[in-house]
């Protein structure tokens, strides 16, 4: 069975952790790394002949547009983060609406097609911000993989449907669960991939390929195989959230790449209709 792969590109500066010590206007101040961690991914992605969807940051793909022109070259999608990582609670329905235009037109232009895919950052779609989906339909965009379902302190619906889904003229692709003592519990992505072990991980993607016969999407960022990215003063909690597993992300993802098939959200999603 073909799952997803899925990478939010973004910068180590950009991420909800830090939002409350970095602000947007300090980012261009940070030494960029995104550029050098993006060709390692797509190096490790053509060493096992694998395909993804690059989730890119609007911001990123202004400022270093030959990450995007790689990412298109090399044969991936290029899909739609928003344009400066705010959390959508945060955002008027109109400043939401006027985020995704921007990147996603810088995006399409160096990408050479249409987007079509979006993920918010920080999968800040939750009940509150349901009403993104709607602007998102009318902007065109067809695939969603925001709605994480689970109970966390940034983001989730813990109800949603754990597998693709309509909702309303969007289909939503949720980021992989597993359903343990009554509860969905992350699987296969940031976090969750960086501080569990392996053999967790893959006991999971291949129960949901085997026993439940639906594909993963698996998810990563690429500051996570960059250990020895800049460290920024935060409180504890922020860091330990942040830099914990970097080391040996690299080698879990190349795990996952030998022990299952990968293709873009679009490939996998036409395969389910």
């Amino acid at each position: 069975m073909r799952n997803v792969l899925s990478v939010d590109v973004e910068d180590y500066f950009h991420v909800e952790a830090f939002s409350g010590c970095v602000s947007p206007e300090e980012w261009g101040s940070f030494p960029a790394r995104v550029d050098r961690n993006v060709s390692r991914v797509l190096e490790m992605l053509e060493r096992r002949r694998a395909r993804a969807t690059f989730f890119v940051l609007g911001w990123v793909a202004e400022r270093h547009p030959g990450v995007v022109q790689e990412i298109a070259a090399a044969g991936h999608e290029v899909a739609c983060h928003g344009f400066g990582h705010r959390h959508i609670a945060r955002l008027t329905p109109e400043d939401f609406r006027a985020d995704i235009i921007r990147a996603r037109d810088s995006l399409a232009g160096l990408a050479g097609k249409a987007v079509t895919c979006y993920r918010a950052p920080s999968f800040s779609i939750t009940r509150r911000t349901l009403w993104a989906l709607d602007i998102l339909a009318d902007e065109g965009f067809r695939i969603d993989s925001s709605i994480f379902p689970v109970r966390h302190d940034i983001y989730g619906i813990p109800g949603a449907p754990r597998f693709p889904h309509m909702r309303g003229r969007i289909l939503e692709f949720p980021p992989s669960t597993v359903r343990l003592f009554g509860a969905n519990i992350g699987v296969a992505g940031g976090g969750y991939l960086r501080l569990l072990p392996y053999g967790w991980t893959k006991w999971a993607v291949r129960r949901i390929n085997r026993k439940e016969r639906k594909p993963a999407m698996v998810y990563f960022h690429p500051w996570e195989i960059d250990p020895e990215q800049p460290r920024i003063a935060a409180p504890l909690r922020s860091r330990l959230r942040h830099y914990t597993g970097l080391a040996a992300m690299e080698r879990k993802i190349a795990h996952l790449l030998e022990d299952f098939r990968f293709d873009t959200l679009t490939e996998v999603s036409r395969s389910l209709t």
